[in-house]
């Protein structure tokens, strides 16, 4: 395995990690505010660690290991796991467009995030089938979120959920992912050698 692939693998295994030790807090001391956004801004790292029944976390555990098992078999290079790393607090800051939106936990945006990025460096850095397999999840991604309706109520509803959604999460998420690889890529290509 890469370094980079271990260090996205570490990445989500802290996620899941975090997820499970979060279960003992009081939500309202960990999740997303934005009142709070300025004051306690560790917040927009902390209330990816919160769950809000049992049904969400399973999910997002489940989601956290197939993200992880993504990157790993993209075989993404470090500058791509860091950029999953930056993408993590910069989608709580994206949910600021959306002041209704007064509390947040979960890791969907921040999985959402990952995908968005190994699609974009597949698709940036591949060549033949592997760009071709990027290409497509972002597509699939893209879809999924604007079907999703994120402009829409800030929460809904959903009948196979026991909580309520947040879709802006998804579209936050997808949106911080592409601008950190895209940031990532461009520095590696900036320091990378002329000719290398």
């Amino acid at each position: 395995m890469t370094t980079g692939a271990r260090a996205w693998a570490s990445l989500a295994a802290l996620l899941c990690v975090l997820a499970l030790l979060a279960r003992a807090l009081p939500a309202g001391a960990i999740d997303w505010q934005p009142g709070l956004a300025l004051q306690q801004p560790w917040r927009a790292f902390s209330a990816a660690a919160l769950h809000y029944s049992l049904l969400h976390l399973g999910a997002n555990l489940a989601g956290a290991l197939l993200v992880g098992a993504l990157g790993v078999t993209a075989r993404v290079p470090r500058h791509v796991a860091w950029a999953w790393f930056f993408a993590w607090p910069l989608t709580q800051w994206g949910l600021l467009i959306e002041p209704a939106l007064t509390h947040f936990g979960g890791l969907s945006g921040v999985l959402h995030a990952g995908v968005a990025i190994v699609a974009v460096h597949l698709m940036l850095t591949a060549t033949g089938r592997r760009r071709a397999i990027g290409a497509a999840t972002f597509v699939v991604l893209c879809i999924k979120v604007l079907g999703e309706s994120p402009w829409g109520p800030p929460l809904r509803l959903l009948p196979e959920w026991d909580i309520a959604v947040a879709p802006l999460a998804h579209a936050s998420g997808l949106v911080a992912g592409v601008l950190c690889v895209l940031v990532a890529e461009t520095i590696v290509r900036i320091r990378r050698p002329h000719g290398a």
